[in-house]
């Protein structure tokens, strides 16, 4: 029985290259996907707080027995 040793392969690998530019347009690409996803929830939020001012404050059940103090002298 012979033994045969195993063979080595080499693989030339190239030294990695650090790609600054490719991380800063990178960044800037993530910061204006942030900007524009925060402008779009913005608008959205403040649209929402805007219609639901808007609409006529529902009654309770309070409000019949309720002192209505928020209101103005001339009102009563």
């Amino acid at each position: 029985m012979l033994a045969t040793e195993p063979g080595v392969t080499w693989i030339k690998v190239e030294k990695p290259v650090f790609d600054l530019v490719g991380v800063v347009l990178g960044s800037f690409h993530l910061a204006g996907v942030l900007l524009l996803l925060a402008f779009v929830l913005g608008v959205a939020f403040g649209a929402a707080l805007i219609v639901s001012r808007r609409r006529p404050a529902s009654t309770t059940p309070l409000d019949q027995v309720s002192l209505h103090l928020e209101r103005g002298a001339a009102e009563r």
